[in-house]
């Protein structure tokens, strides 16, 4: 509300024109009982969160499977031009918003409590409290920091791939909402137990799961980032001819599984096609 200077006040009085002091009084007073009640709507909101889940159910009937397809986030991140540090840098953290404007609407819809991720943009290989940047990755998420680890190198300056790196975006982010739904309260525990081939299994669960998140994510931005079919198409191919070989072991999927995987999220847009832990092993092989 502006405030009338006091030369003018008192010109208005004199010339007998009536300000209601209790009229502003209860504007005053209306406003601060709206205040009050958006706290208290808050605060309901708050209660009707629930925590996180725990236990096996926490993996294979997780609250945000029932939400239906991912909000629309609107993502427009703008262009990618060659040779920019700071356009490169841009595009990351839009397209971050982006997700987390999807994920938590999709966290709101699941009762489920809700955290953005941290982002963190680097030109060279640092570590983590989760150990040294891993062979062969040009990002990764640590839950020990909720940290998205994001590189920046040369040759994706050269060749900048908007749609390749918003799909790697959204996997590490995908990891992030595993951690903050309660699927790896399941999961954490489940594979520093396990061991051998029962371990790599369920590291196949996560991974493929973190990538269809990723694939329902890509088809909210079809048409705003845009994704182009004909691009997305080929990067199906890419991983289902490729997508296993820069990891030793079989810790992310054949490439097949990947691509199954990836036309799965894309093709639903929803969370709930992407429960990679109530199937068979060969559907996650």
């Amino acid at each position: 509300m502006n405030t009338l200077p006091m030369k003018k006040l008192s010109s208005l009085l004199a010339a007998g024109v009536i300000i209601s002091l209790a009229g502003a009084g209860t504007a005053v007073a209306e406003a601060n009982t709206a205040k009050a009640a958006q706290k208290v709507t808050q605060a309901q909101q708050q209660q009707q969160q629930t925590a996180a889940p725990r236990g096996k159910a926490a993996a294979t009937n997780n609250p945000l499977y029932k939400t239906g397809r991912l909000a629309s986030s609107n993502c427009r991140p703008g262009s990618l031009p060659r040779g920019s540090t700071a356009a490169y840098k841009r595009f990351l953290t839009r397209v971050t918003n982006c997700l987390n404007k999807s994920w938590a609407s999709q966290f709101r819809k699941a009762r489920l409590s809700f955290a953005k991720p941290r982002l963190r943009i680097t030109t060279s290989k640092v570590s983590s409290p989760c150990g040294r940047w891993m062979s062969g990755a040009d990002g990764y998420y640590c839950s020990s920091n909720r940290t998205m680890y994001m590189l920046i190198t040369k040759t994706q300056l050269r060749n900048p791939d908007p749609i390749g790196i918003a799909r790697l975006m959204a996997h590490e982010y995908g990891h992030h909402v595993q951690a903050i739904s309660g699927i790896w309260n399941y999961y954490g525990p489940a594979y520093n137990s396990a061991r051998g081939s029962a371990r790599l299994l369920l590291s196949r669960r996560s991974e493929l799961q973190a990538e269809c998140f990723s694939s329902v994510f890509m088809r909210t931005v079809r048409d705003t980032l845009p994704v182009d079919s004909g691009r997305w198409a080929q990067i199906v191919d890419w991983f289902h001819d490729h997508g296993h070989e820069g990891w030793a072991r079989n810790d992310h999927g054949k490439g097949p599984s990947q691509a199954f995987w990836m036309k799965r999220g894309f093709s639903s847009a929803s969370p709930g096609s992407c429960n990679t832990w109530r199937v068979s092993s060969r559907y996650v092989a």
